[in-house]
């Protein structure tokens, strides 16, 4: 082959893999979804829409480390119900491993990551919408239940975090170890004085029960909620049931429902009926 011709189609083959390149990037980002970004001020979070139909929200398990990526575990959460609605879901902006940032509001941590999920909706243009979350995702969908009742039609909470008085400093020992340190190497403005405030405001100020409201709204809560209990330190058993036990619209899944394995989709089942049963008829 002459030089000329050898030097083509090399230069063609680069250019091919170069294009083909932020195409790939794209797909594995947003595993079928669109991944985007929000931003507001010195707030930006990166999110992804999948599917289509009436609008729920996913919030990962993980902690203050929730992103996306967690929305494969236990179940797979977008592949069960991108077929039937339109899935909404954000990296925190906490997350060392997420695109999303944004400050530590000291004074109010669980209230700036409502407005985050909020903010995104009302980006979107959804006004009333359901909502599925892990771990964390039980807090704050109680804090989005409280903040923003008549545009939350369902919520899933499942295996969701809560207050143990018997291990009274957890959450909080358990972030200033595993993921305040992380923040700070990547956040070199932020001090560790800063996030021991913030993780104190979140998990020590007034904590209780289901962290974010109080026995008696959970009392008067009038949304539709299904609660899948677990029973690990941070997700205990006994706030999930009793919070089951005081809302006057929930229900609650098997126990134990992750193991065997066999069980999840099981539990899937579950989730994808009460949501049916929920949505607005007009979807």
């Amino acid at each position: 082959m002459d030089p000329i011709r050898r030097k083509i189609l090399k230069a063609g083959a680069a250019a091919t893999a170069m294009a083909a390149a932020p195409r790939a990037l794209a797909q594995q980002a947003g595993q079928g979804g669109a991944a985007k970004f929000y931003e507001k001020g010195p707030v930006r979070i990166h999110y992804e829409e999948t599917g289509s139909g009436f609008p729920l929200l996913l919030i990962a398990g993980g902690g203050l480390n929730s992103t996306m990526a967690g929305l494969t575990n236990p179940f797979d959460a977008i592949g069960e119900f991108k077929g039937e609605y339109r899935c909404v879901a954000s990296d925190l902006r906490t997350a060392n491993a997420g695109q999303s940032s944004g400050p530590l509001e000291i004074d109010r941590p669980w209230d700036s990551f409502t407005d985050d999920h909020l903010a995104v909706m009302d980006h979107l243009r959804i006004d009333k919408f359901m909502v599925m979350g892990f771990c964390i995702g039980g807090p704050l969908i109680w804090n989005l239940l409280k903040r923003a009742p008549n545009r939350v039609v369902a919520a899933v909470l499942a295996q969701p975090s809560g207050w143990r008085p018997e291990m009274p400093t957890l959450s909080y020992d358990t972030n200033m170890q595993g993921w305040g340190p992380e923040f700070v190497k990547r956040h070199p403005e932020v001090t560790m004085a800063t996030v021991d405030k913030f993780l104190t405001k979140m998990y020590r100020s007034n904590p209780d029960f289901v962290i974010t409201v109080t026995r008696d709204f959970v009392r008067s809560c009038q949304t539709p909620v299904l609660i899948l209990p677990d029973d690990i330190p941070a997700h205990p058993y006994k706030v999930a049931m009793e919070a089951a036990m005081l809302a006057p619209k929930a229900e609650v899944s098997m126990f134990p429902w992750k193991e065997p394995k066999e069980r999840i989709p099981l539990a899937v089942r579950q989730i994808r009926s009460f949501l049916r049963a929920h949505r607005p008829a007009s979807t």
